[in-house]
């Protein structure tokens, strides 16, 4: 930590949490891909191998609307801490000997690993809020974009760390040395985290989990719909799509996804340059709106290329990284969006709020990607993609400047 000697103590909170995320997010990519990978060697199915997912995903809805509660109740830097301990504790589940490795069993330790992540990105997101001048959104949205582009390009990353560890140390040597450096980071972040960081000045009742404000509730609405129409058709369907109708083997979709996150985590940090305006305003849910309709576009033209005989290998290749690259900025825009909007006092209410959203429109997409993908085919799941968005564009547009509970909103960030 001598690095950070002379820096402000605003920079070293946020150098810290970034930190902590980073290293977390590492281990969170590294563990799905040697999931994924180490129990298809084990000849599980690869529905077997999707059920493990399963608790990983619905616990991250209901952490994200508890864990809101319970960071503006007793601090942000208790539930950051949380989620690294509980995904400690998930790694090391899975130190038992092969024949302990049940699905039953891996499921409960990736339930405890989709709880930690939630608290840890509800955290990691929610303090941003409190280390930026209420009056700079400008600053705002370039941290966050930063925060969320380098999350998801360590996720990637992740996913190819995965897979190098795997090879080289085996599924128990690698899940031993990601418990080693998040119990340091753990460490380091017990002694150098801020006390009762984003606690709330009176304690939150439990009900107002759910949010009041009318203007988060559509921005959590076009959330939920914006990461359903990614989830549908590039969670299950893509990959399998890939393998089957390209002959890729595993390592080379595996390479090709994690190429993917990491191009769609540089942009997401590149959003605030690629969105800027001349004035120098931070964006609003007008341009959220407007980068959403220009979304709308490639899956649909996608879903015609496939069907009119265009060659599917360029119309996939291509067609991906152009929506990472708008995706990315989506992403971006509604994440900044909420801690923009939320209230700085018991911000985590808002955020994990929003965030449960989040979390129930990825589970929405995996489950539909799968049945629709296996009913219908990529072509379906394309156009069901373009019908969410539209969704998310329209309660995007619905966030109006003039209504009431936005300018309190905005009154109160002030």
């Amino acid at each position: 930590m001598k690095v950070l000697n002379g820096v402000s103590n605003q920079l070293k909170q946020y150098f810290i949490i970034t930190g902590n995320y980073w290293a977390f997010t590492l281990t969170d990519g590294a563990l799905r891909m040697l999931v994924v990978l180490y129990f298809y060697q084990l000849g599980y199915s690869p529905l077997s191998i999707a059920l493990l997912f399963l608790f990983y995903e619905i616990f991250g809805v209901i952490t994200n609307l508890v864990g809101g509660w319970l960071g503006a109740s007793v601090g942000l830097n208790k539930t950051m801490n949380i989620g690294l301990g509980l995904q400690i504790i998930a790694l090391a589940m899975l130190l038992v000997p092969t024949s302990y490795l049940t699905v039953a069993y891996v499921m409960v330790a990736q339930a405890l690993s989709g709880i930690a992540k939630d608290l840890n990105k509800m955290s990691a997101k929610s303090s941003i809020k409190l280390l930026v001048p209420a009056v700079d959104s400008s600053k705002l949205y370039q941290w966050v974009a930063l925060l969320t582009g380098s999350k998801n390009t360590l996720k990637g990353l992740g996913f190819f760390l995965g897979g190098v560890l795997l090879t080289w140390l085996g599924f128990t040597g690698a899940i031993a040395v990601m418990v080693v450096m998040l119990v340091l980071v753990w460490l380091c972040s017990l002694f150098k985290l801020q006390a009762d960081l984003g606690k709330a000045k009176q304690k939150p009742k439990f009900k107002e989990i759910l949010s009041k404000s009318r203007a988060i509730n559509f921005l959590s609405a076009a959330r939920l719909f914006l990461f359903a129409a990614r989830d549908v058709w590039f969670v299950i369907a893509l990959p399998v799509f890939l393998a089957a109708e390209f002959g890729w083997s595993h390592s080379w979709v595996g390479g090709f996804l994690a190429i993917w996150i990491v191009l769609y985590g540089v942009i997401q940090t590149l959003a605030p340059t690629l969105t800027s305006k001349r004035t120098g305003q931070a964006p609003t849910s007008k341009d959220a709106a407007i980068w959403g309709a220009i979304l709308v576009i490639v899956p649909v033209a996608m879903a015609f290329a496939l069907q009119g005989g265009f060659s599917a290998q360029w119309t996939v290749v291509l067609g991906l990284i152009v929506f990472a690259v708008l995706f990315a900025i989506n992403s971006s825009l509604h994440s900044f969006l909420i801690v923009d909007m939320a209230d700085k006092d018991g911000v985590s209410l808002d955020v994990g709020f929003y965030y449960m959203a989040n979390a129930c429109g990825r589970l929405l997409g995996t489950v539909l990607s799968g049945w629709i993908f296996q009913v219908y085919g990529l072509v379906a799941c394309l156009y069901i993609s373009a019908i969410f968005i539209a969704l998310a564009v329209l309660f995007a547009s619905l966030i109006k400047p003039g209504n009431d509970d936005e300018l309190e909103l905005s009154t109160t960030a002030k």
